[in-house]
């Protein structure tokens, strides 16, 4: 591994149920191991600031999610309210509409807007493609556009479909992005054999739910 084991993991909550405190004991789940970030819902930001404020864990949002067919200017809207509440880095869920209508252009413009409000504020920018329902060529030239804009990290996946992450689908995104983007495996990642799959396939970070218990089933392995 190219990092401590707990550096890879960005704890996520972002499902429908999520209350005040399943975020607080994910943030203090976080500073315990002191993981690489977390990604909460926008309302949840300035909670989630306040916790990790100082510790060095990046507070990270999603805009535009989870289809990404809001238009761009209130996708940009979004980010540039949640780096106002505290966000550190922003996972921006790529347009499927425009994507499936061949609208790549549309697609970089906006790519290009995000990354022109994420660097003025100094924030990392993610781009969210949801391979599971999007071809090789499609992959391939998306990631093109997100090297070509200059965004910091690819992320395969949502995680709100059925498939999430695959060791197939990170491969191919390294493959296109070598080492010009950091790529994100998100979605369905419960064990630390799924985890040590995606690393091995190419994954710089892991968006899981299960970071904690993933954490503790790698601690428990090395003993």
């Amino acid at each position: 591994m190219k990092k401590d084991f707990n550096k890879y993991f960005e704890s996520t909550t972002l499902d429908y149920d999520i209350n005040r405190g399943v975020v607080e004991k994910l943030l203090m789940d976080a500073l315990k191991y002191d993981f690489y970030g977390v990604v909460v819902d926008g309302y949840h930001l300035p909670l989630a600031w306040d916790y990790l404020e100082g510790s060095g864990i990046q507070a990270a949002t999603v805009c535009g999610f989870p289809l990404g067919t809001c238009g761009t200017n209130s996708k940009c809207a979004e980010a540039f309210e949640a780096i106002k509440d505290g966000a550190e880095e922003i996972d921006a869920m790529m347009n499927m509409a425009a994507i499936k209508d061949k609208k790549f252009d549309y697609v970089a413009s906006e790519v290009t807007a995000l990354r022109e409000i994420c660097k003025s504020e100094n924030v990392k920018l993610k781009i969210i493609l949801e391979t599971a329902f999007l071809t090789d060529d499609e992959i391939v030239r998306l990631c093109e556009i997100g090297m070509n804009c200059g965004v910091d990290c690819i992320r395969d996946s949502s995680g709100f479909n059925q498939i999430g992450a695959t060791p197939r689908t990170v491969k191919l995104i390294k493959d296109t992005v070598g080492d010009k983007c950091k790529i994100k495996a998100c979605g369905k990642i419960w064990t630390l054999a799924q985890a040590m799959e995606l690393i091995e396939a190419g994954a710089d970070t892991i968006g899981t739910d299960a970071a904690m218990e993933i954490m503790e089933e790698y601690k428990a392995s090395q003993k």
